[in-house]
C-alpha cells in the first residue's frame, strides 16, 4: 500500500474527504518526525513505538581495500510494531 492508497483507505474509514484525511495524516507524520529529530520517542500505543537509539562508534573494514576505518557514533531510528500488528 502506497501513501495515496493509505490516504484513500483512511478517508473511507473515517468518512471524510481524501483531502482532509491527507492533511491529518501528513500533520501526524510531520509531528512524529519532528519529535524524533528532537530526540524524543513516539509511542502509538497498540500500533508502534518509534525509538531513537544511539549507535556506538566502532571500526569497520572497507571490503574493497581492506583498510580499517573508524565509524563515528550516530543516532538511529528503530520502529517496533505494537500488539495490533500481531498475526
Amino acid at each position: 500500500m502506497n501513501k495515496a492508497e493509505f490516504i484513500k483507505a483512511a478517508a473511507a474509514k473515517a468518512e471524510v474527504s481524501a483531502a482532509a484525511a491527507a492533511k491529518v495524516i501528513d500533520a501526524a507524520l510531520e509531528a512524529a518526525v519532528e519529535a524524533v529529530k528532537n530526540g524524543e520517542n513516539v509511542q502509538l500505543v497498540g500500533y508502534a513505538n518509534i525509538i531513537v537509539s544511539e549507535k556506538a562508534a566502532h571500526t569497520a573494514k572497507n571490503p574493497r581495500t581492506g583498510e580499517v576505518v573508524n565509524v563515528p557514533a550516530k543516532k538511529v531510528v528503530k520502529i517496533k510494531p505494537g500488539a495490533k500488528f500481531a498475526f
